[in-house]
């Protein structure tokens, strides 16, 4: 080395030239210290090593600090070079393809450069939450303060779909070249393996796996072609354990956790620095305490997935939460559905018993399942704490799933009469085995109603992939193995066998419930079923009753919609009301058309989700507690954020009115009870009611004349078209609740007041709603179906135009003709309607210019202009 350097232990080459230096030090000897020395090695290299060194800034690029037990890298082709530690040195290949990398981008050689010019997240088919959970990755990774980023996202919300996402945006543009997702169980690795095949990219449209290779890891490792690997993480510990991993799945290794910590050695096959992302799914788990080894092994940036995240997770991810968005959240946004609760309480379930001494039992062995019959020596007590675990009580299970089946129609899930998609938790295998055995009889059904789904269960991805689709199968009964992760969007029951002791694996298990469905896909698989607005948790042990449980968002069970609007009129609702008004509205809104859905969002002035967001905010603990720190009241701050979040709804009678239209307009009832008796049956016309529904019209018209855009518009006879979009919305207002008037009932009522001056149709459009508006307001003399007004216009423009010696040819009637009709069936045209049929048959709105020529524009205003007059 070069005079005031001193020596250095080793120099490092690739290709015959020097690219890095590895300053050694004793165990023990802390590395943070020495990175000084390191870089003054680099930087005085001896003219005869220069000649032979590849430097960067002046400096070698590679840079270690290595103790034995530990070592440490700096990249000094990073922005901002640091010293981070690594589990081994990287191969020499890996060091030639970061030179080679830099060489091909010198302004961004290294991943860390390229983040930070990432382009923007096209947001088109993305939910708000994904978009903040990919640019808060995004940005930490552009930060570089940590190594770790952890995204929490409610059950349900599509965290695999964000993650499929980010890596490609990562992979396309910043640089990166593998990404390792994890999971740690089978059926996950498929369902994750299958999203990355479905995902199309948002720039060209083409699927995720004809640009990028995914594969899931092979008992020998990985391809040297994969940049995407799927694996559990019980497989990637085999393989760097050089172990056989089996061929496909093993369900020995499936959810396995092992009993202390493991710990990892050097794999050729599989280094460090494979990887430059490792996406964690479900990172909530023991992952980060048994499996941490595994993690930390690899050199990489680390993004954990979760829908509850506790101490242990956070600390691992050094609190670096870069998205947040919680259960109440997503079902305000309609990505999730709330759920109720329905408990089931029985002597045994709840105190244990006693079987005497003398009393003959069966006793069977857990490992052969090979029963036996044993007379007791001594009285047996048992607490319900051993019960499906040392003891199965058979009466208890069937008390249990007859209480089920008999409160199913009338309290559960009241009017229906198809058994709704349930999925049952058990204690254990054994368990699991009763209680299938059980439901089947209880319900009287046969192998195809009910299945056990566990790992050792004949064919379980089999069985799941039947419980999603197959409206046959009804209940399914497992321990763990549909616990997280797994999807079943037609699920309307989880049922609890079984207590859990986690808040975190609760949520999980309780999220199998929450995820919303078409409403095609819904009724195809429980055809007795509309829209999924909410699913219920059946507790038969008391695990709801635990601390961390938090309630449903419908708290108020009792409290009718009405009164929970007429009580935010007045600014009076409670903590518990709020919230129960965000769980109703949030339901209605997932039965809502989207024509329904824009129409309310403009009485609202706004989006009413973001109200309803509003609400579960206002009810939020965080959200209180930062709104109460430091607050003299910190019962009247709370009230003030209720209040504030309940005031849009407050100020705005018409909103709180077009809600319990809507919901009325959604809601059938079927009485039962009411027994009819016949008043009368005549054929003539009921003049009085006509008369009644004629005034009532005459009525709503001069009400809302300055409210409704069709009705202003027609009423103060302006020169402005009226849209088909301001004529349908009366029409969908007019045939709601109270009302329910039709176009075709208003026009009959006429026909029966006003005879001689109503022309008679059979079949009536949503124009006629027109011709009835102008008649009404005294516009039109007769009441003629809009159509025919059309259509008499335009025999009469037409012979004007002969009269001024304009004449058509059979082409350019053809058009004329045809815009005519769309005129009367649209109450007018504009150019883009060409480019629907029947014109696109004769070239659309080219066909057009080519066939009327450039008066093709002045005759669509003239039409316009004449016939809706």
């Amino acid at each position: 080395m070069a005079a005031g350097h001193g020596r250095a232990d080793y120099l490092l080459y690739v290709d015959q030239r020097v690219v890095g230096v590895i300053e050694a030090k004793p165990q023990g000897t802390p590395l943070s210290g020495v990175e000084w020395q390191s870089a003054r090695y680099a930087e005085g290299l001896p003219p005869v090593v220069r000649l032979k060194a590849l430097t960067h800034d002046g400096r070698l690029p590679f840079v270690f600090e290595a103790s034995g037990s530990e070592t440490h890298f700096t990249n000094g082709y990073d922005p901002q070079p640091r010293a981070r530690r690594v589990f081994a040195f990287p191969q020499p290949g890996t060091l030639a393809r970061t030179i080679r990398d830099a060489d091909a981008d010198p302004a961004r050689p290294t991943w860390r450069a390229k983040v930070c010019h990432m382009p923007p997240l096209d947001t088109t088919l993305l939910r708000p939450a994904q978009i903040a959970a990919i640019k808060g990755v995004e940005k930490s990774l552009a930060e570089q303060r940590f190594d770790r980023s952890l995204v929490q996202m409610a059950t349900g919300a599509g965290k695999t779909y964000t993650a499929v996402t980010g890596s490609y945006r990562l992979l396309k543009h910043g640089g990166f070249t593998r990404v390792l997702f994890l999971v740690d169980r089978n059926n996950l690795a498929d369902q994750t393996l299958a999203e990355f095949q479905n995902y199309r990219t948002p720039d060209d449209g083409r699927r995720f796996t004809e640009l990028y290779n995914v594969d899931k890891l092979a008992s020998a490792g990985m391809l040297g072609s994969s940049n995407v690997v799927i694996s559990t993480i019980q497989r990637v510990y085999k393989v760097l354990s050089g172990d056989a991993a089996p061929e496909g799945d093993d369900p020995g290794l499936d959810g396995f956790v092992p009993d202390a910590p493991v710990t990892v050695a050097y794999n050729a096959a599989l280094p460090p620095e494979m990887f430059d992302l490792v996406i964690v799914d479900e990172a909530h788990r023991s992952i980060y305490g048994v499996w941490r080894g595994v993690l930390e092994y690899f050199d990489a940036h680390i993004v954990g997935l979760t829908a509850t995240p506790g101490k242990q997770t956070f600390g691992f991810f050094r609190q670096n939460l870069v998205s947040e968005y919680t259960y109440p959240q997503s079902v305000a946004d309609g990505v999730n559905v709330d759920f109720d609760l329905y408990r089931i309480k029985t002597r045994i379930s709840e105190q244990g018993s006693t079987i005497d001494a003398g009393t003959v039992v069966p006793k069977v062995d857990r490992r052969t399942r090979v029963q036996r019959l044993e007379r007791l020596d001594e009285d047996l007590e048992y607490t319900h704490k051993q019960l499906d675990r040392a003891v199965t009580a058979k009466s208890q299970i069937r008390l249990v799933l007859e209480t089920f089946r008999d409160k199913l129609f009338t309290e559960i899930f009241p009017g229906r009469t198809t058994v709704p998609k349930t999925l049952i938790f058990c204690k254990d295998d054994a368990h699991a085995e009763e209680v299938v055995i059980t439901v089947r009889e209880v319900f009287g059904k046969g192998n195809d109603f009910a299945a056990k789904i566990t790992y050792s269960a004949r064919d379980p991805k089999g069985q799941l992939q039947a419980f999603r689709t197959s409206a046959s199968l009804r209940i399914a009964v497992t321990v763990d193995m549909i616990a997280t992760g797994t999807d079943v969007k037609p699920l309307e029951c989880v049922f609890f066998m079984r207590d859990v002791r986690s808040a975190a694996y609760f949520e999980q298990m309780k999220g199998r419930g929450a995820r919303t469905i078409a409403a095609a896909d819904f009724q195809a698989v429980t055809p007795d079923a509309t829209e999924k607005t909410r699913f219920v948790i059946v507790d038969a042990i008391g695990v709801t009753e635990h601390e961390f449980v938090d309630p449903p968002l419908n708290r108020e069970k009792s409290a009718s919609l009405k009164q929970l609007l007429d009580k935010a009129a007045t600014l009076t609702l409670t903590e518990a009301e709020t919230a129960t008004l965000a769980s109703r509205l949030s339901a209605l809104e997932l039965q809502l058309t989207s024509d329904e859905r824009i129409e309310l969002d403009k009485v609202a002035g706004g989006s009413v989700r973001d109200i309803v967001r509003g609400l579960v905010d206002a009810v939020d603990p965080d959200t209180q507690a930062r709104v109460t720190a430091g607050s003299a009241d910190p019962a009247a701050a709370v009230q003030g954020l209720l209040d504030s979040a309940v005031r849009p709804i407050a100020a705005n009678p018409q909103l709180r009115q077009r809600i319990l239209e809507l919901r009325r307009a959604h809601d059938r009832i079927i009485d039962e009870v009411s027994v009819d008796t016949l008043e009368d049956a005549f054929g003539v016309v009921d003049t009085s009611r006509a008369r009644s529904i004629v005034e009532s019209w005459r009525a709503y018209l001069d009400e809302h004349r300055d409210e409704i855009t069709a009705i202003q518009l027609l009423a103060e006879a302006r020169q402005r078209q009226i849209s088909f979009a301001d004529i349908k919305e009366l029409a969908d207002r007019i045939q709601r609740p109270p009302r329910n008037w039709t176009i075709d009932l208003i026009w009959k009522a006429y026909e029966a007041v006003e005879v001689g001056l109503v022309r008679h149709s059979d079949r009536h459009t949503l124009t006629d709603l027109v011709s009835l508006i102008r008649y009404t307001i005294g516009q039109d003399d007769q009441l003629v179906p809009y159509a025919d007004r059309v259509r008499e216009r335009y025999a009469g423009w037409l012979l004007q135009q002969q009269q001024a010696g304009v004449t058509f040819s059979d082409t350019e009637r053809w058009w004329l003709d045809r815009m005519v009709e769309v005129i009367a069936a649209s109450a007018g045209i504009s150019p883009d309607d060409l480019d629907n049929a029947p014109f696109t048959e004769r070239g659309g709105i080219d066909g057009a210019l080519r066939d009327l020529g450039p008066a093709a524009s002045h005759l669509i205003d003239q039409l316009n202009t004449e016939l809706t007059a």
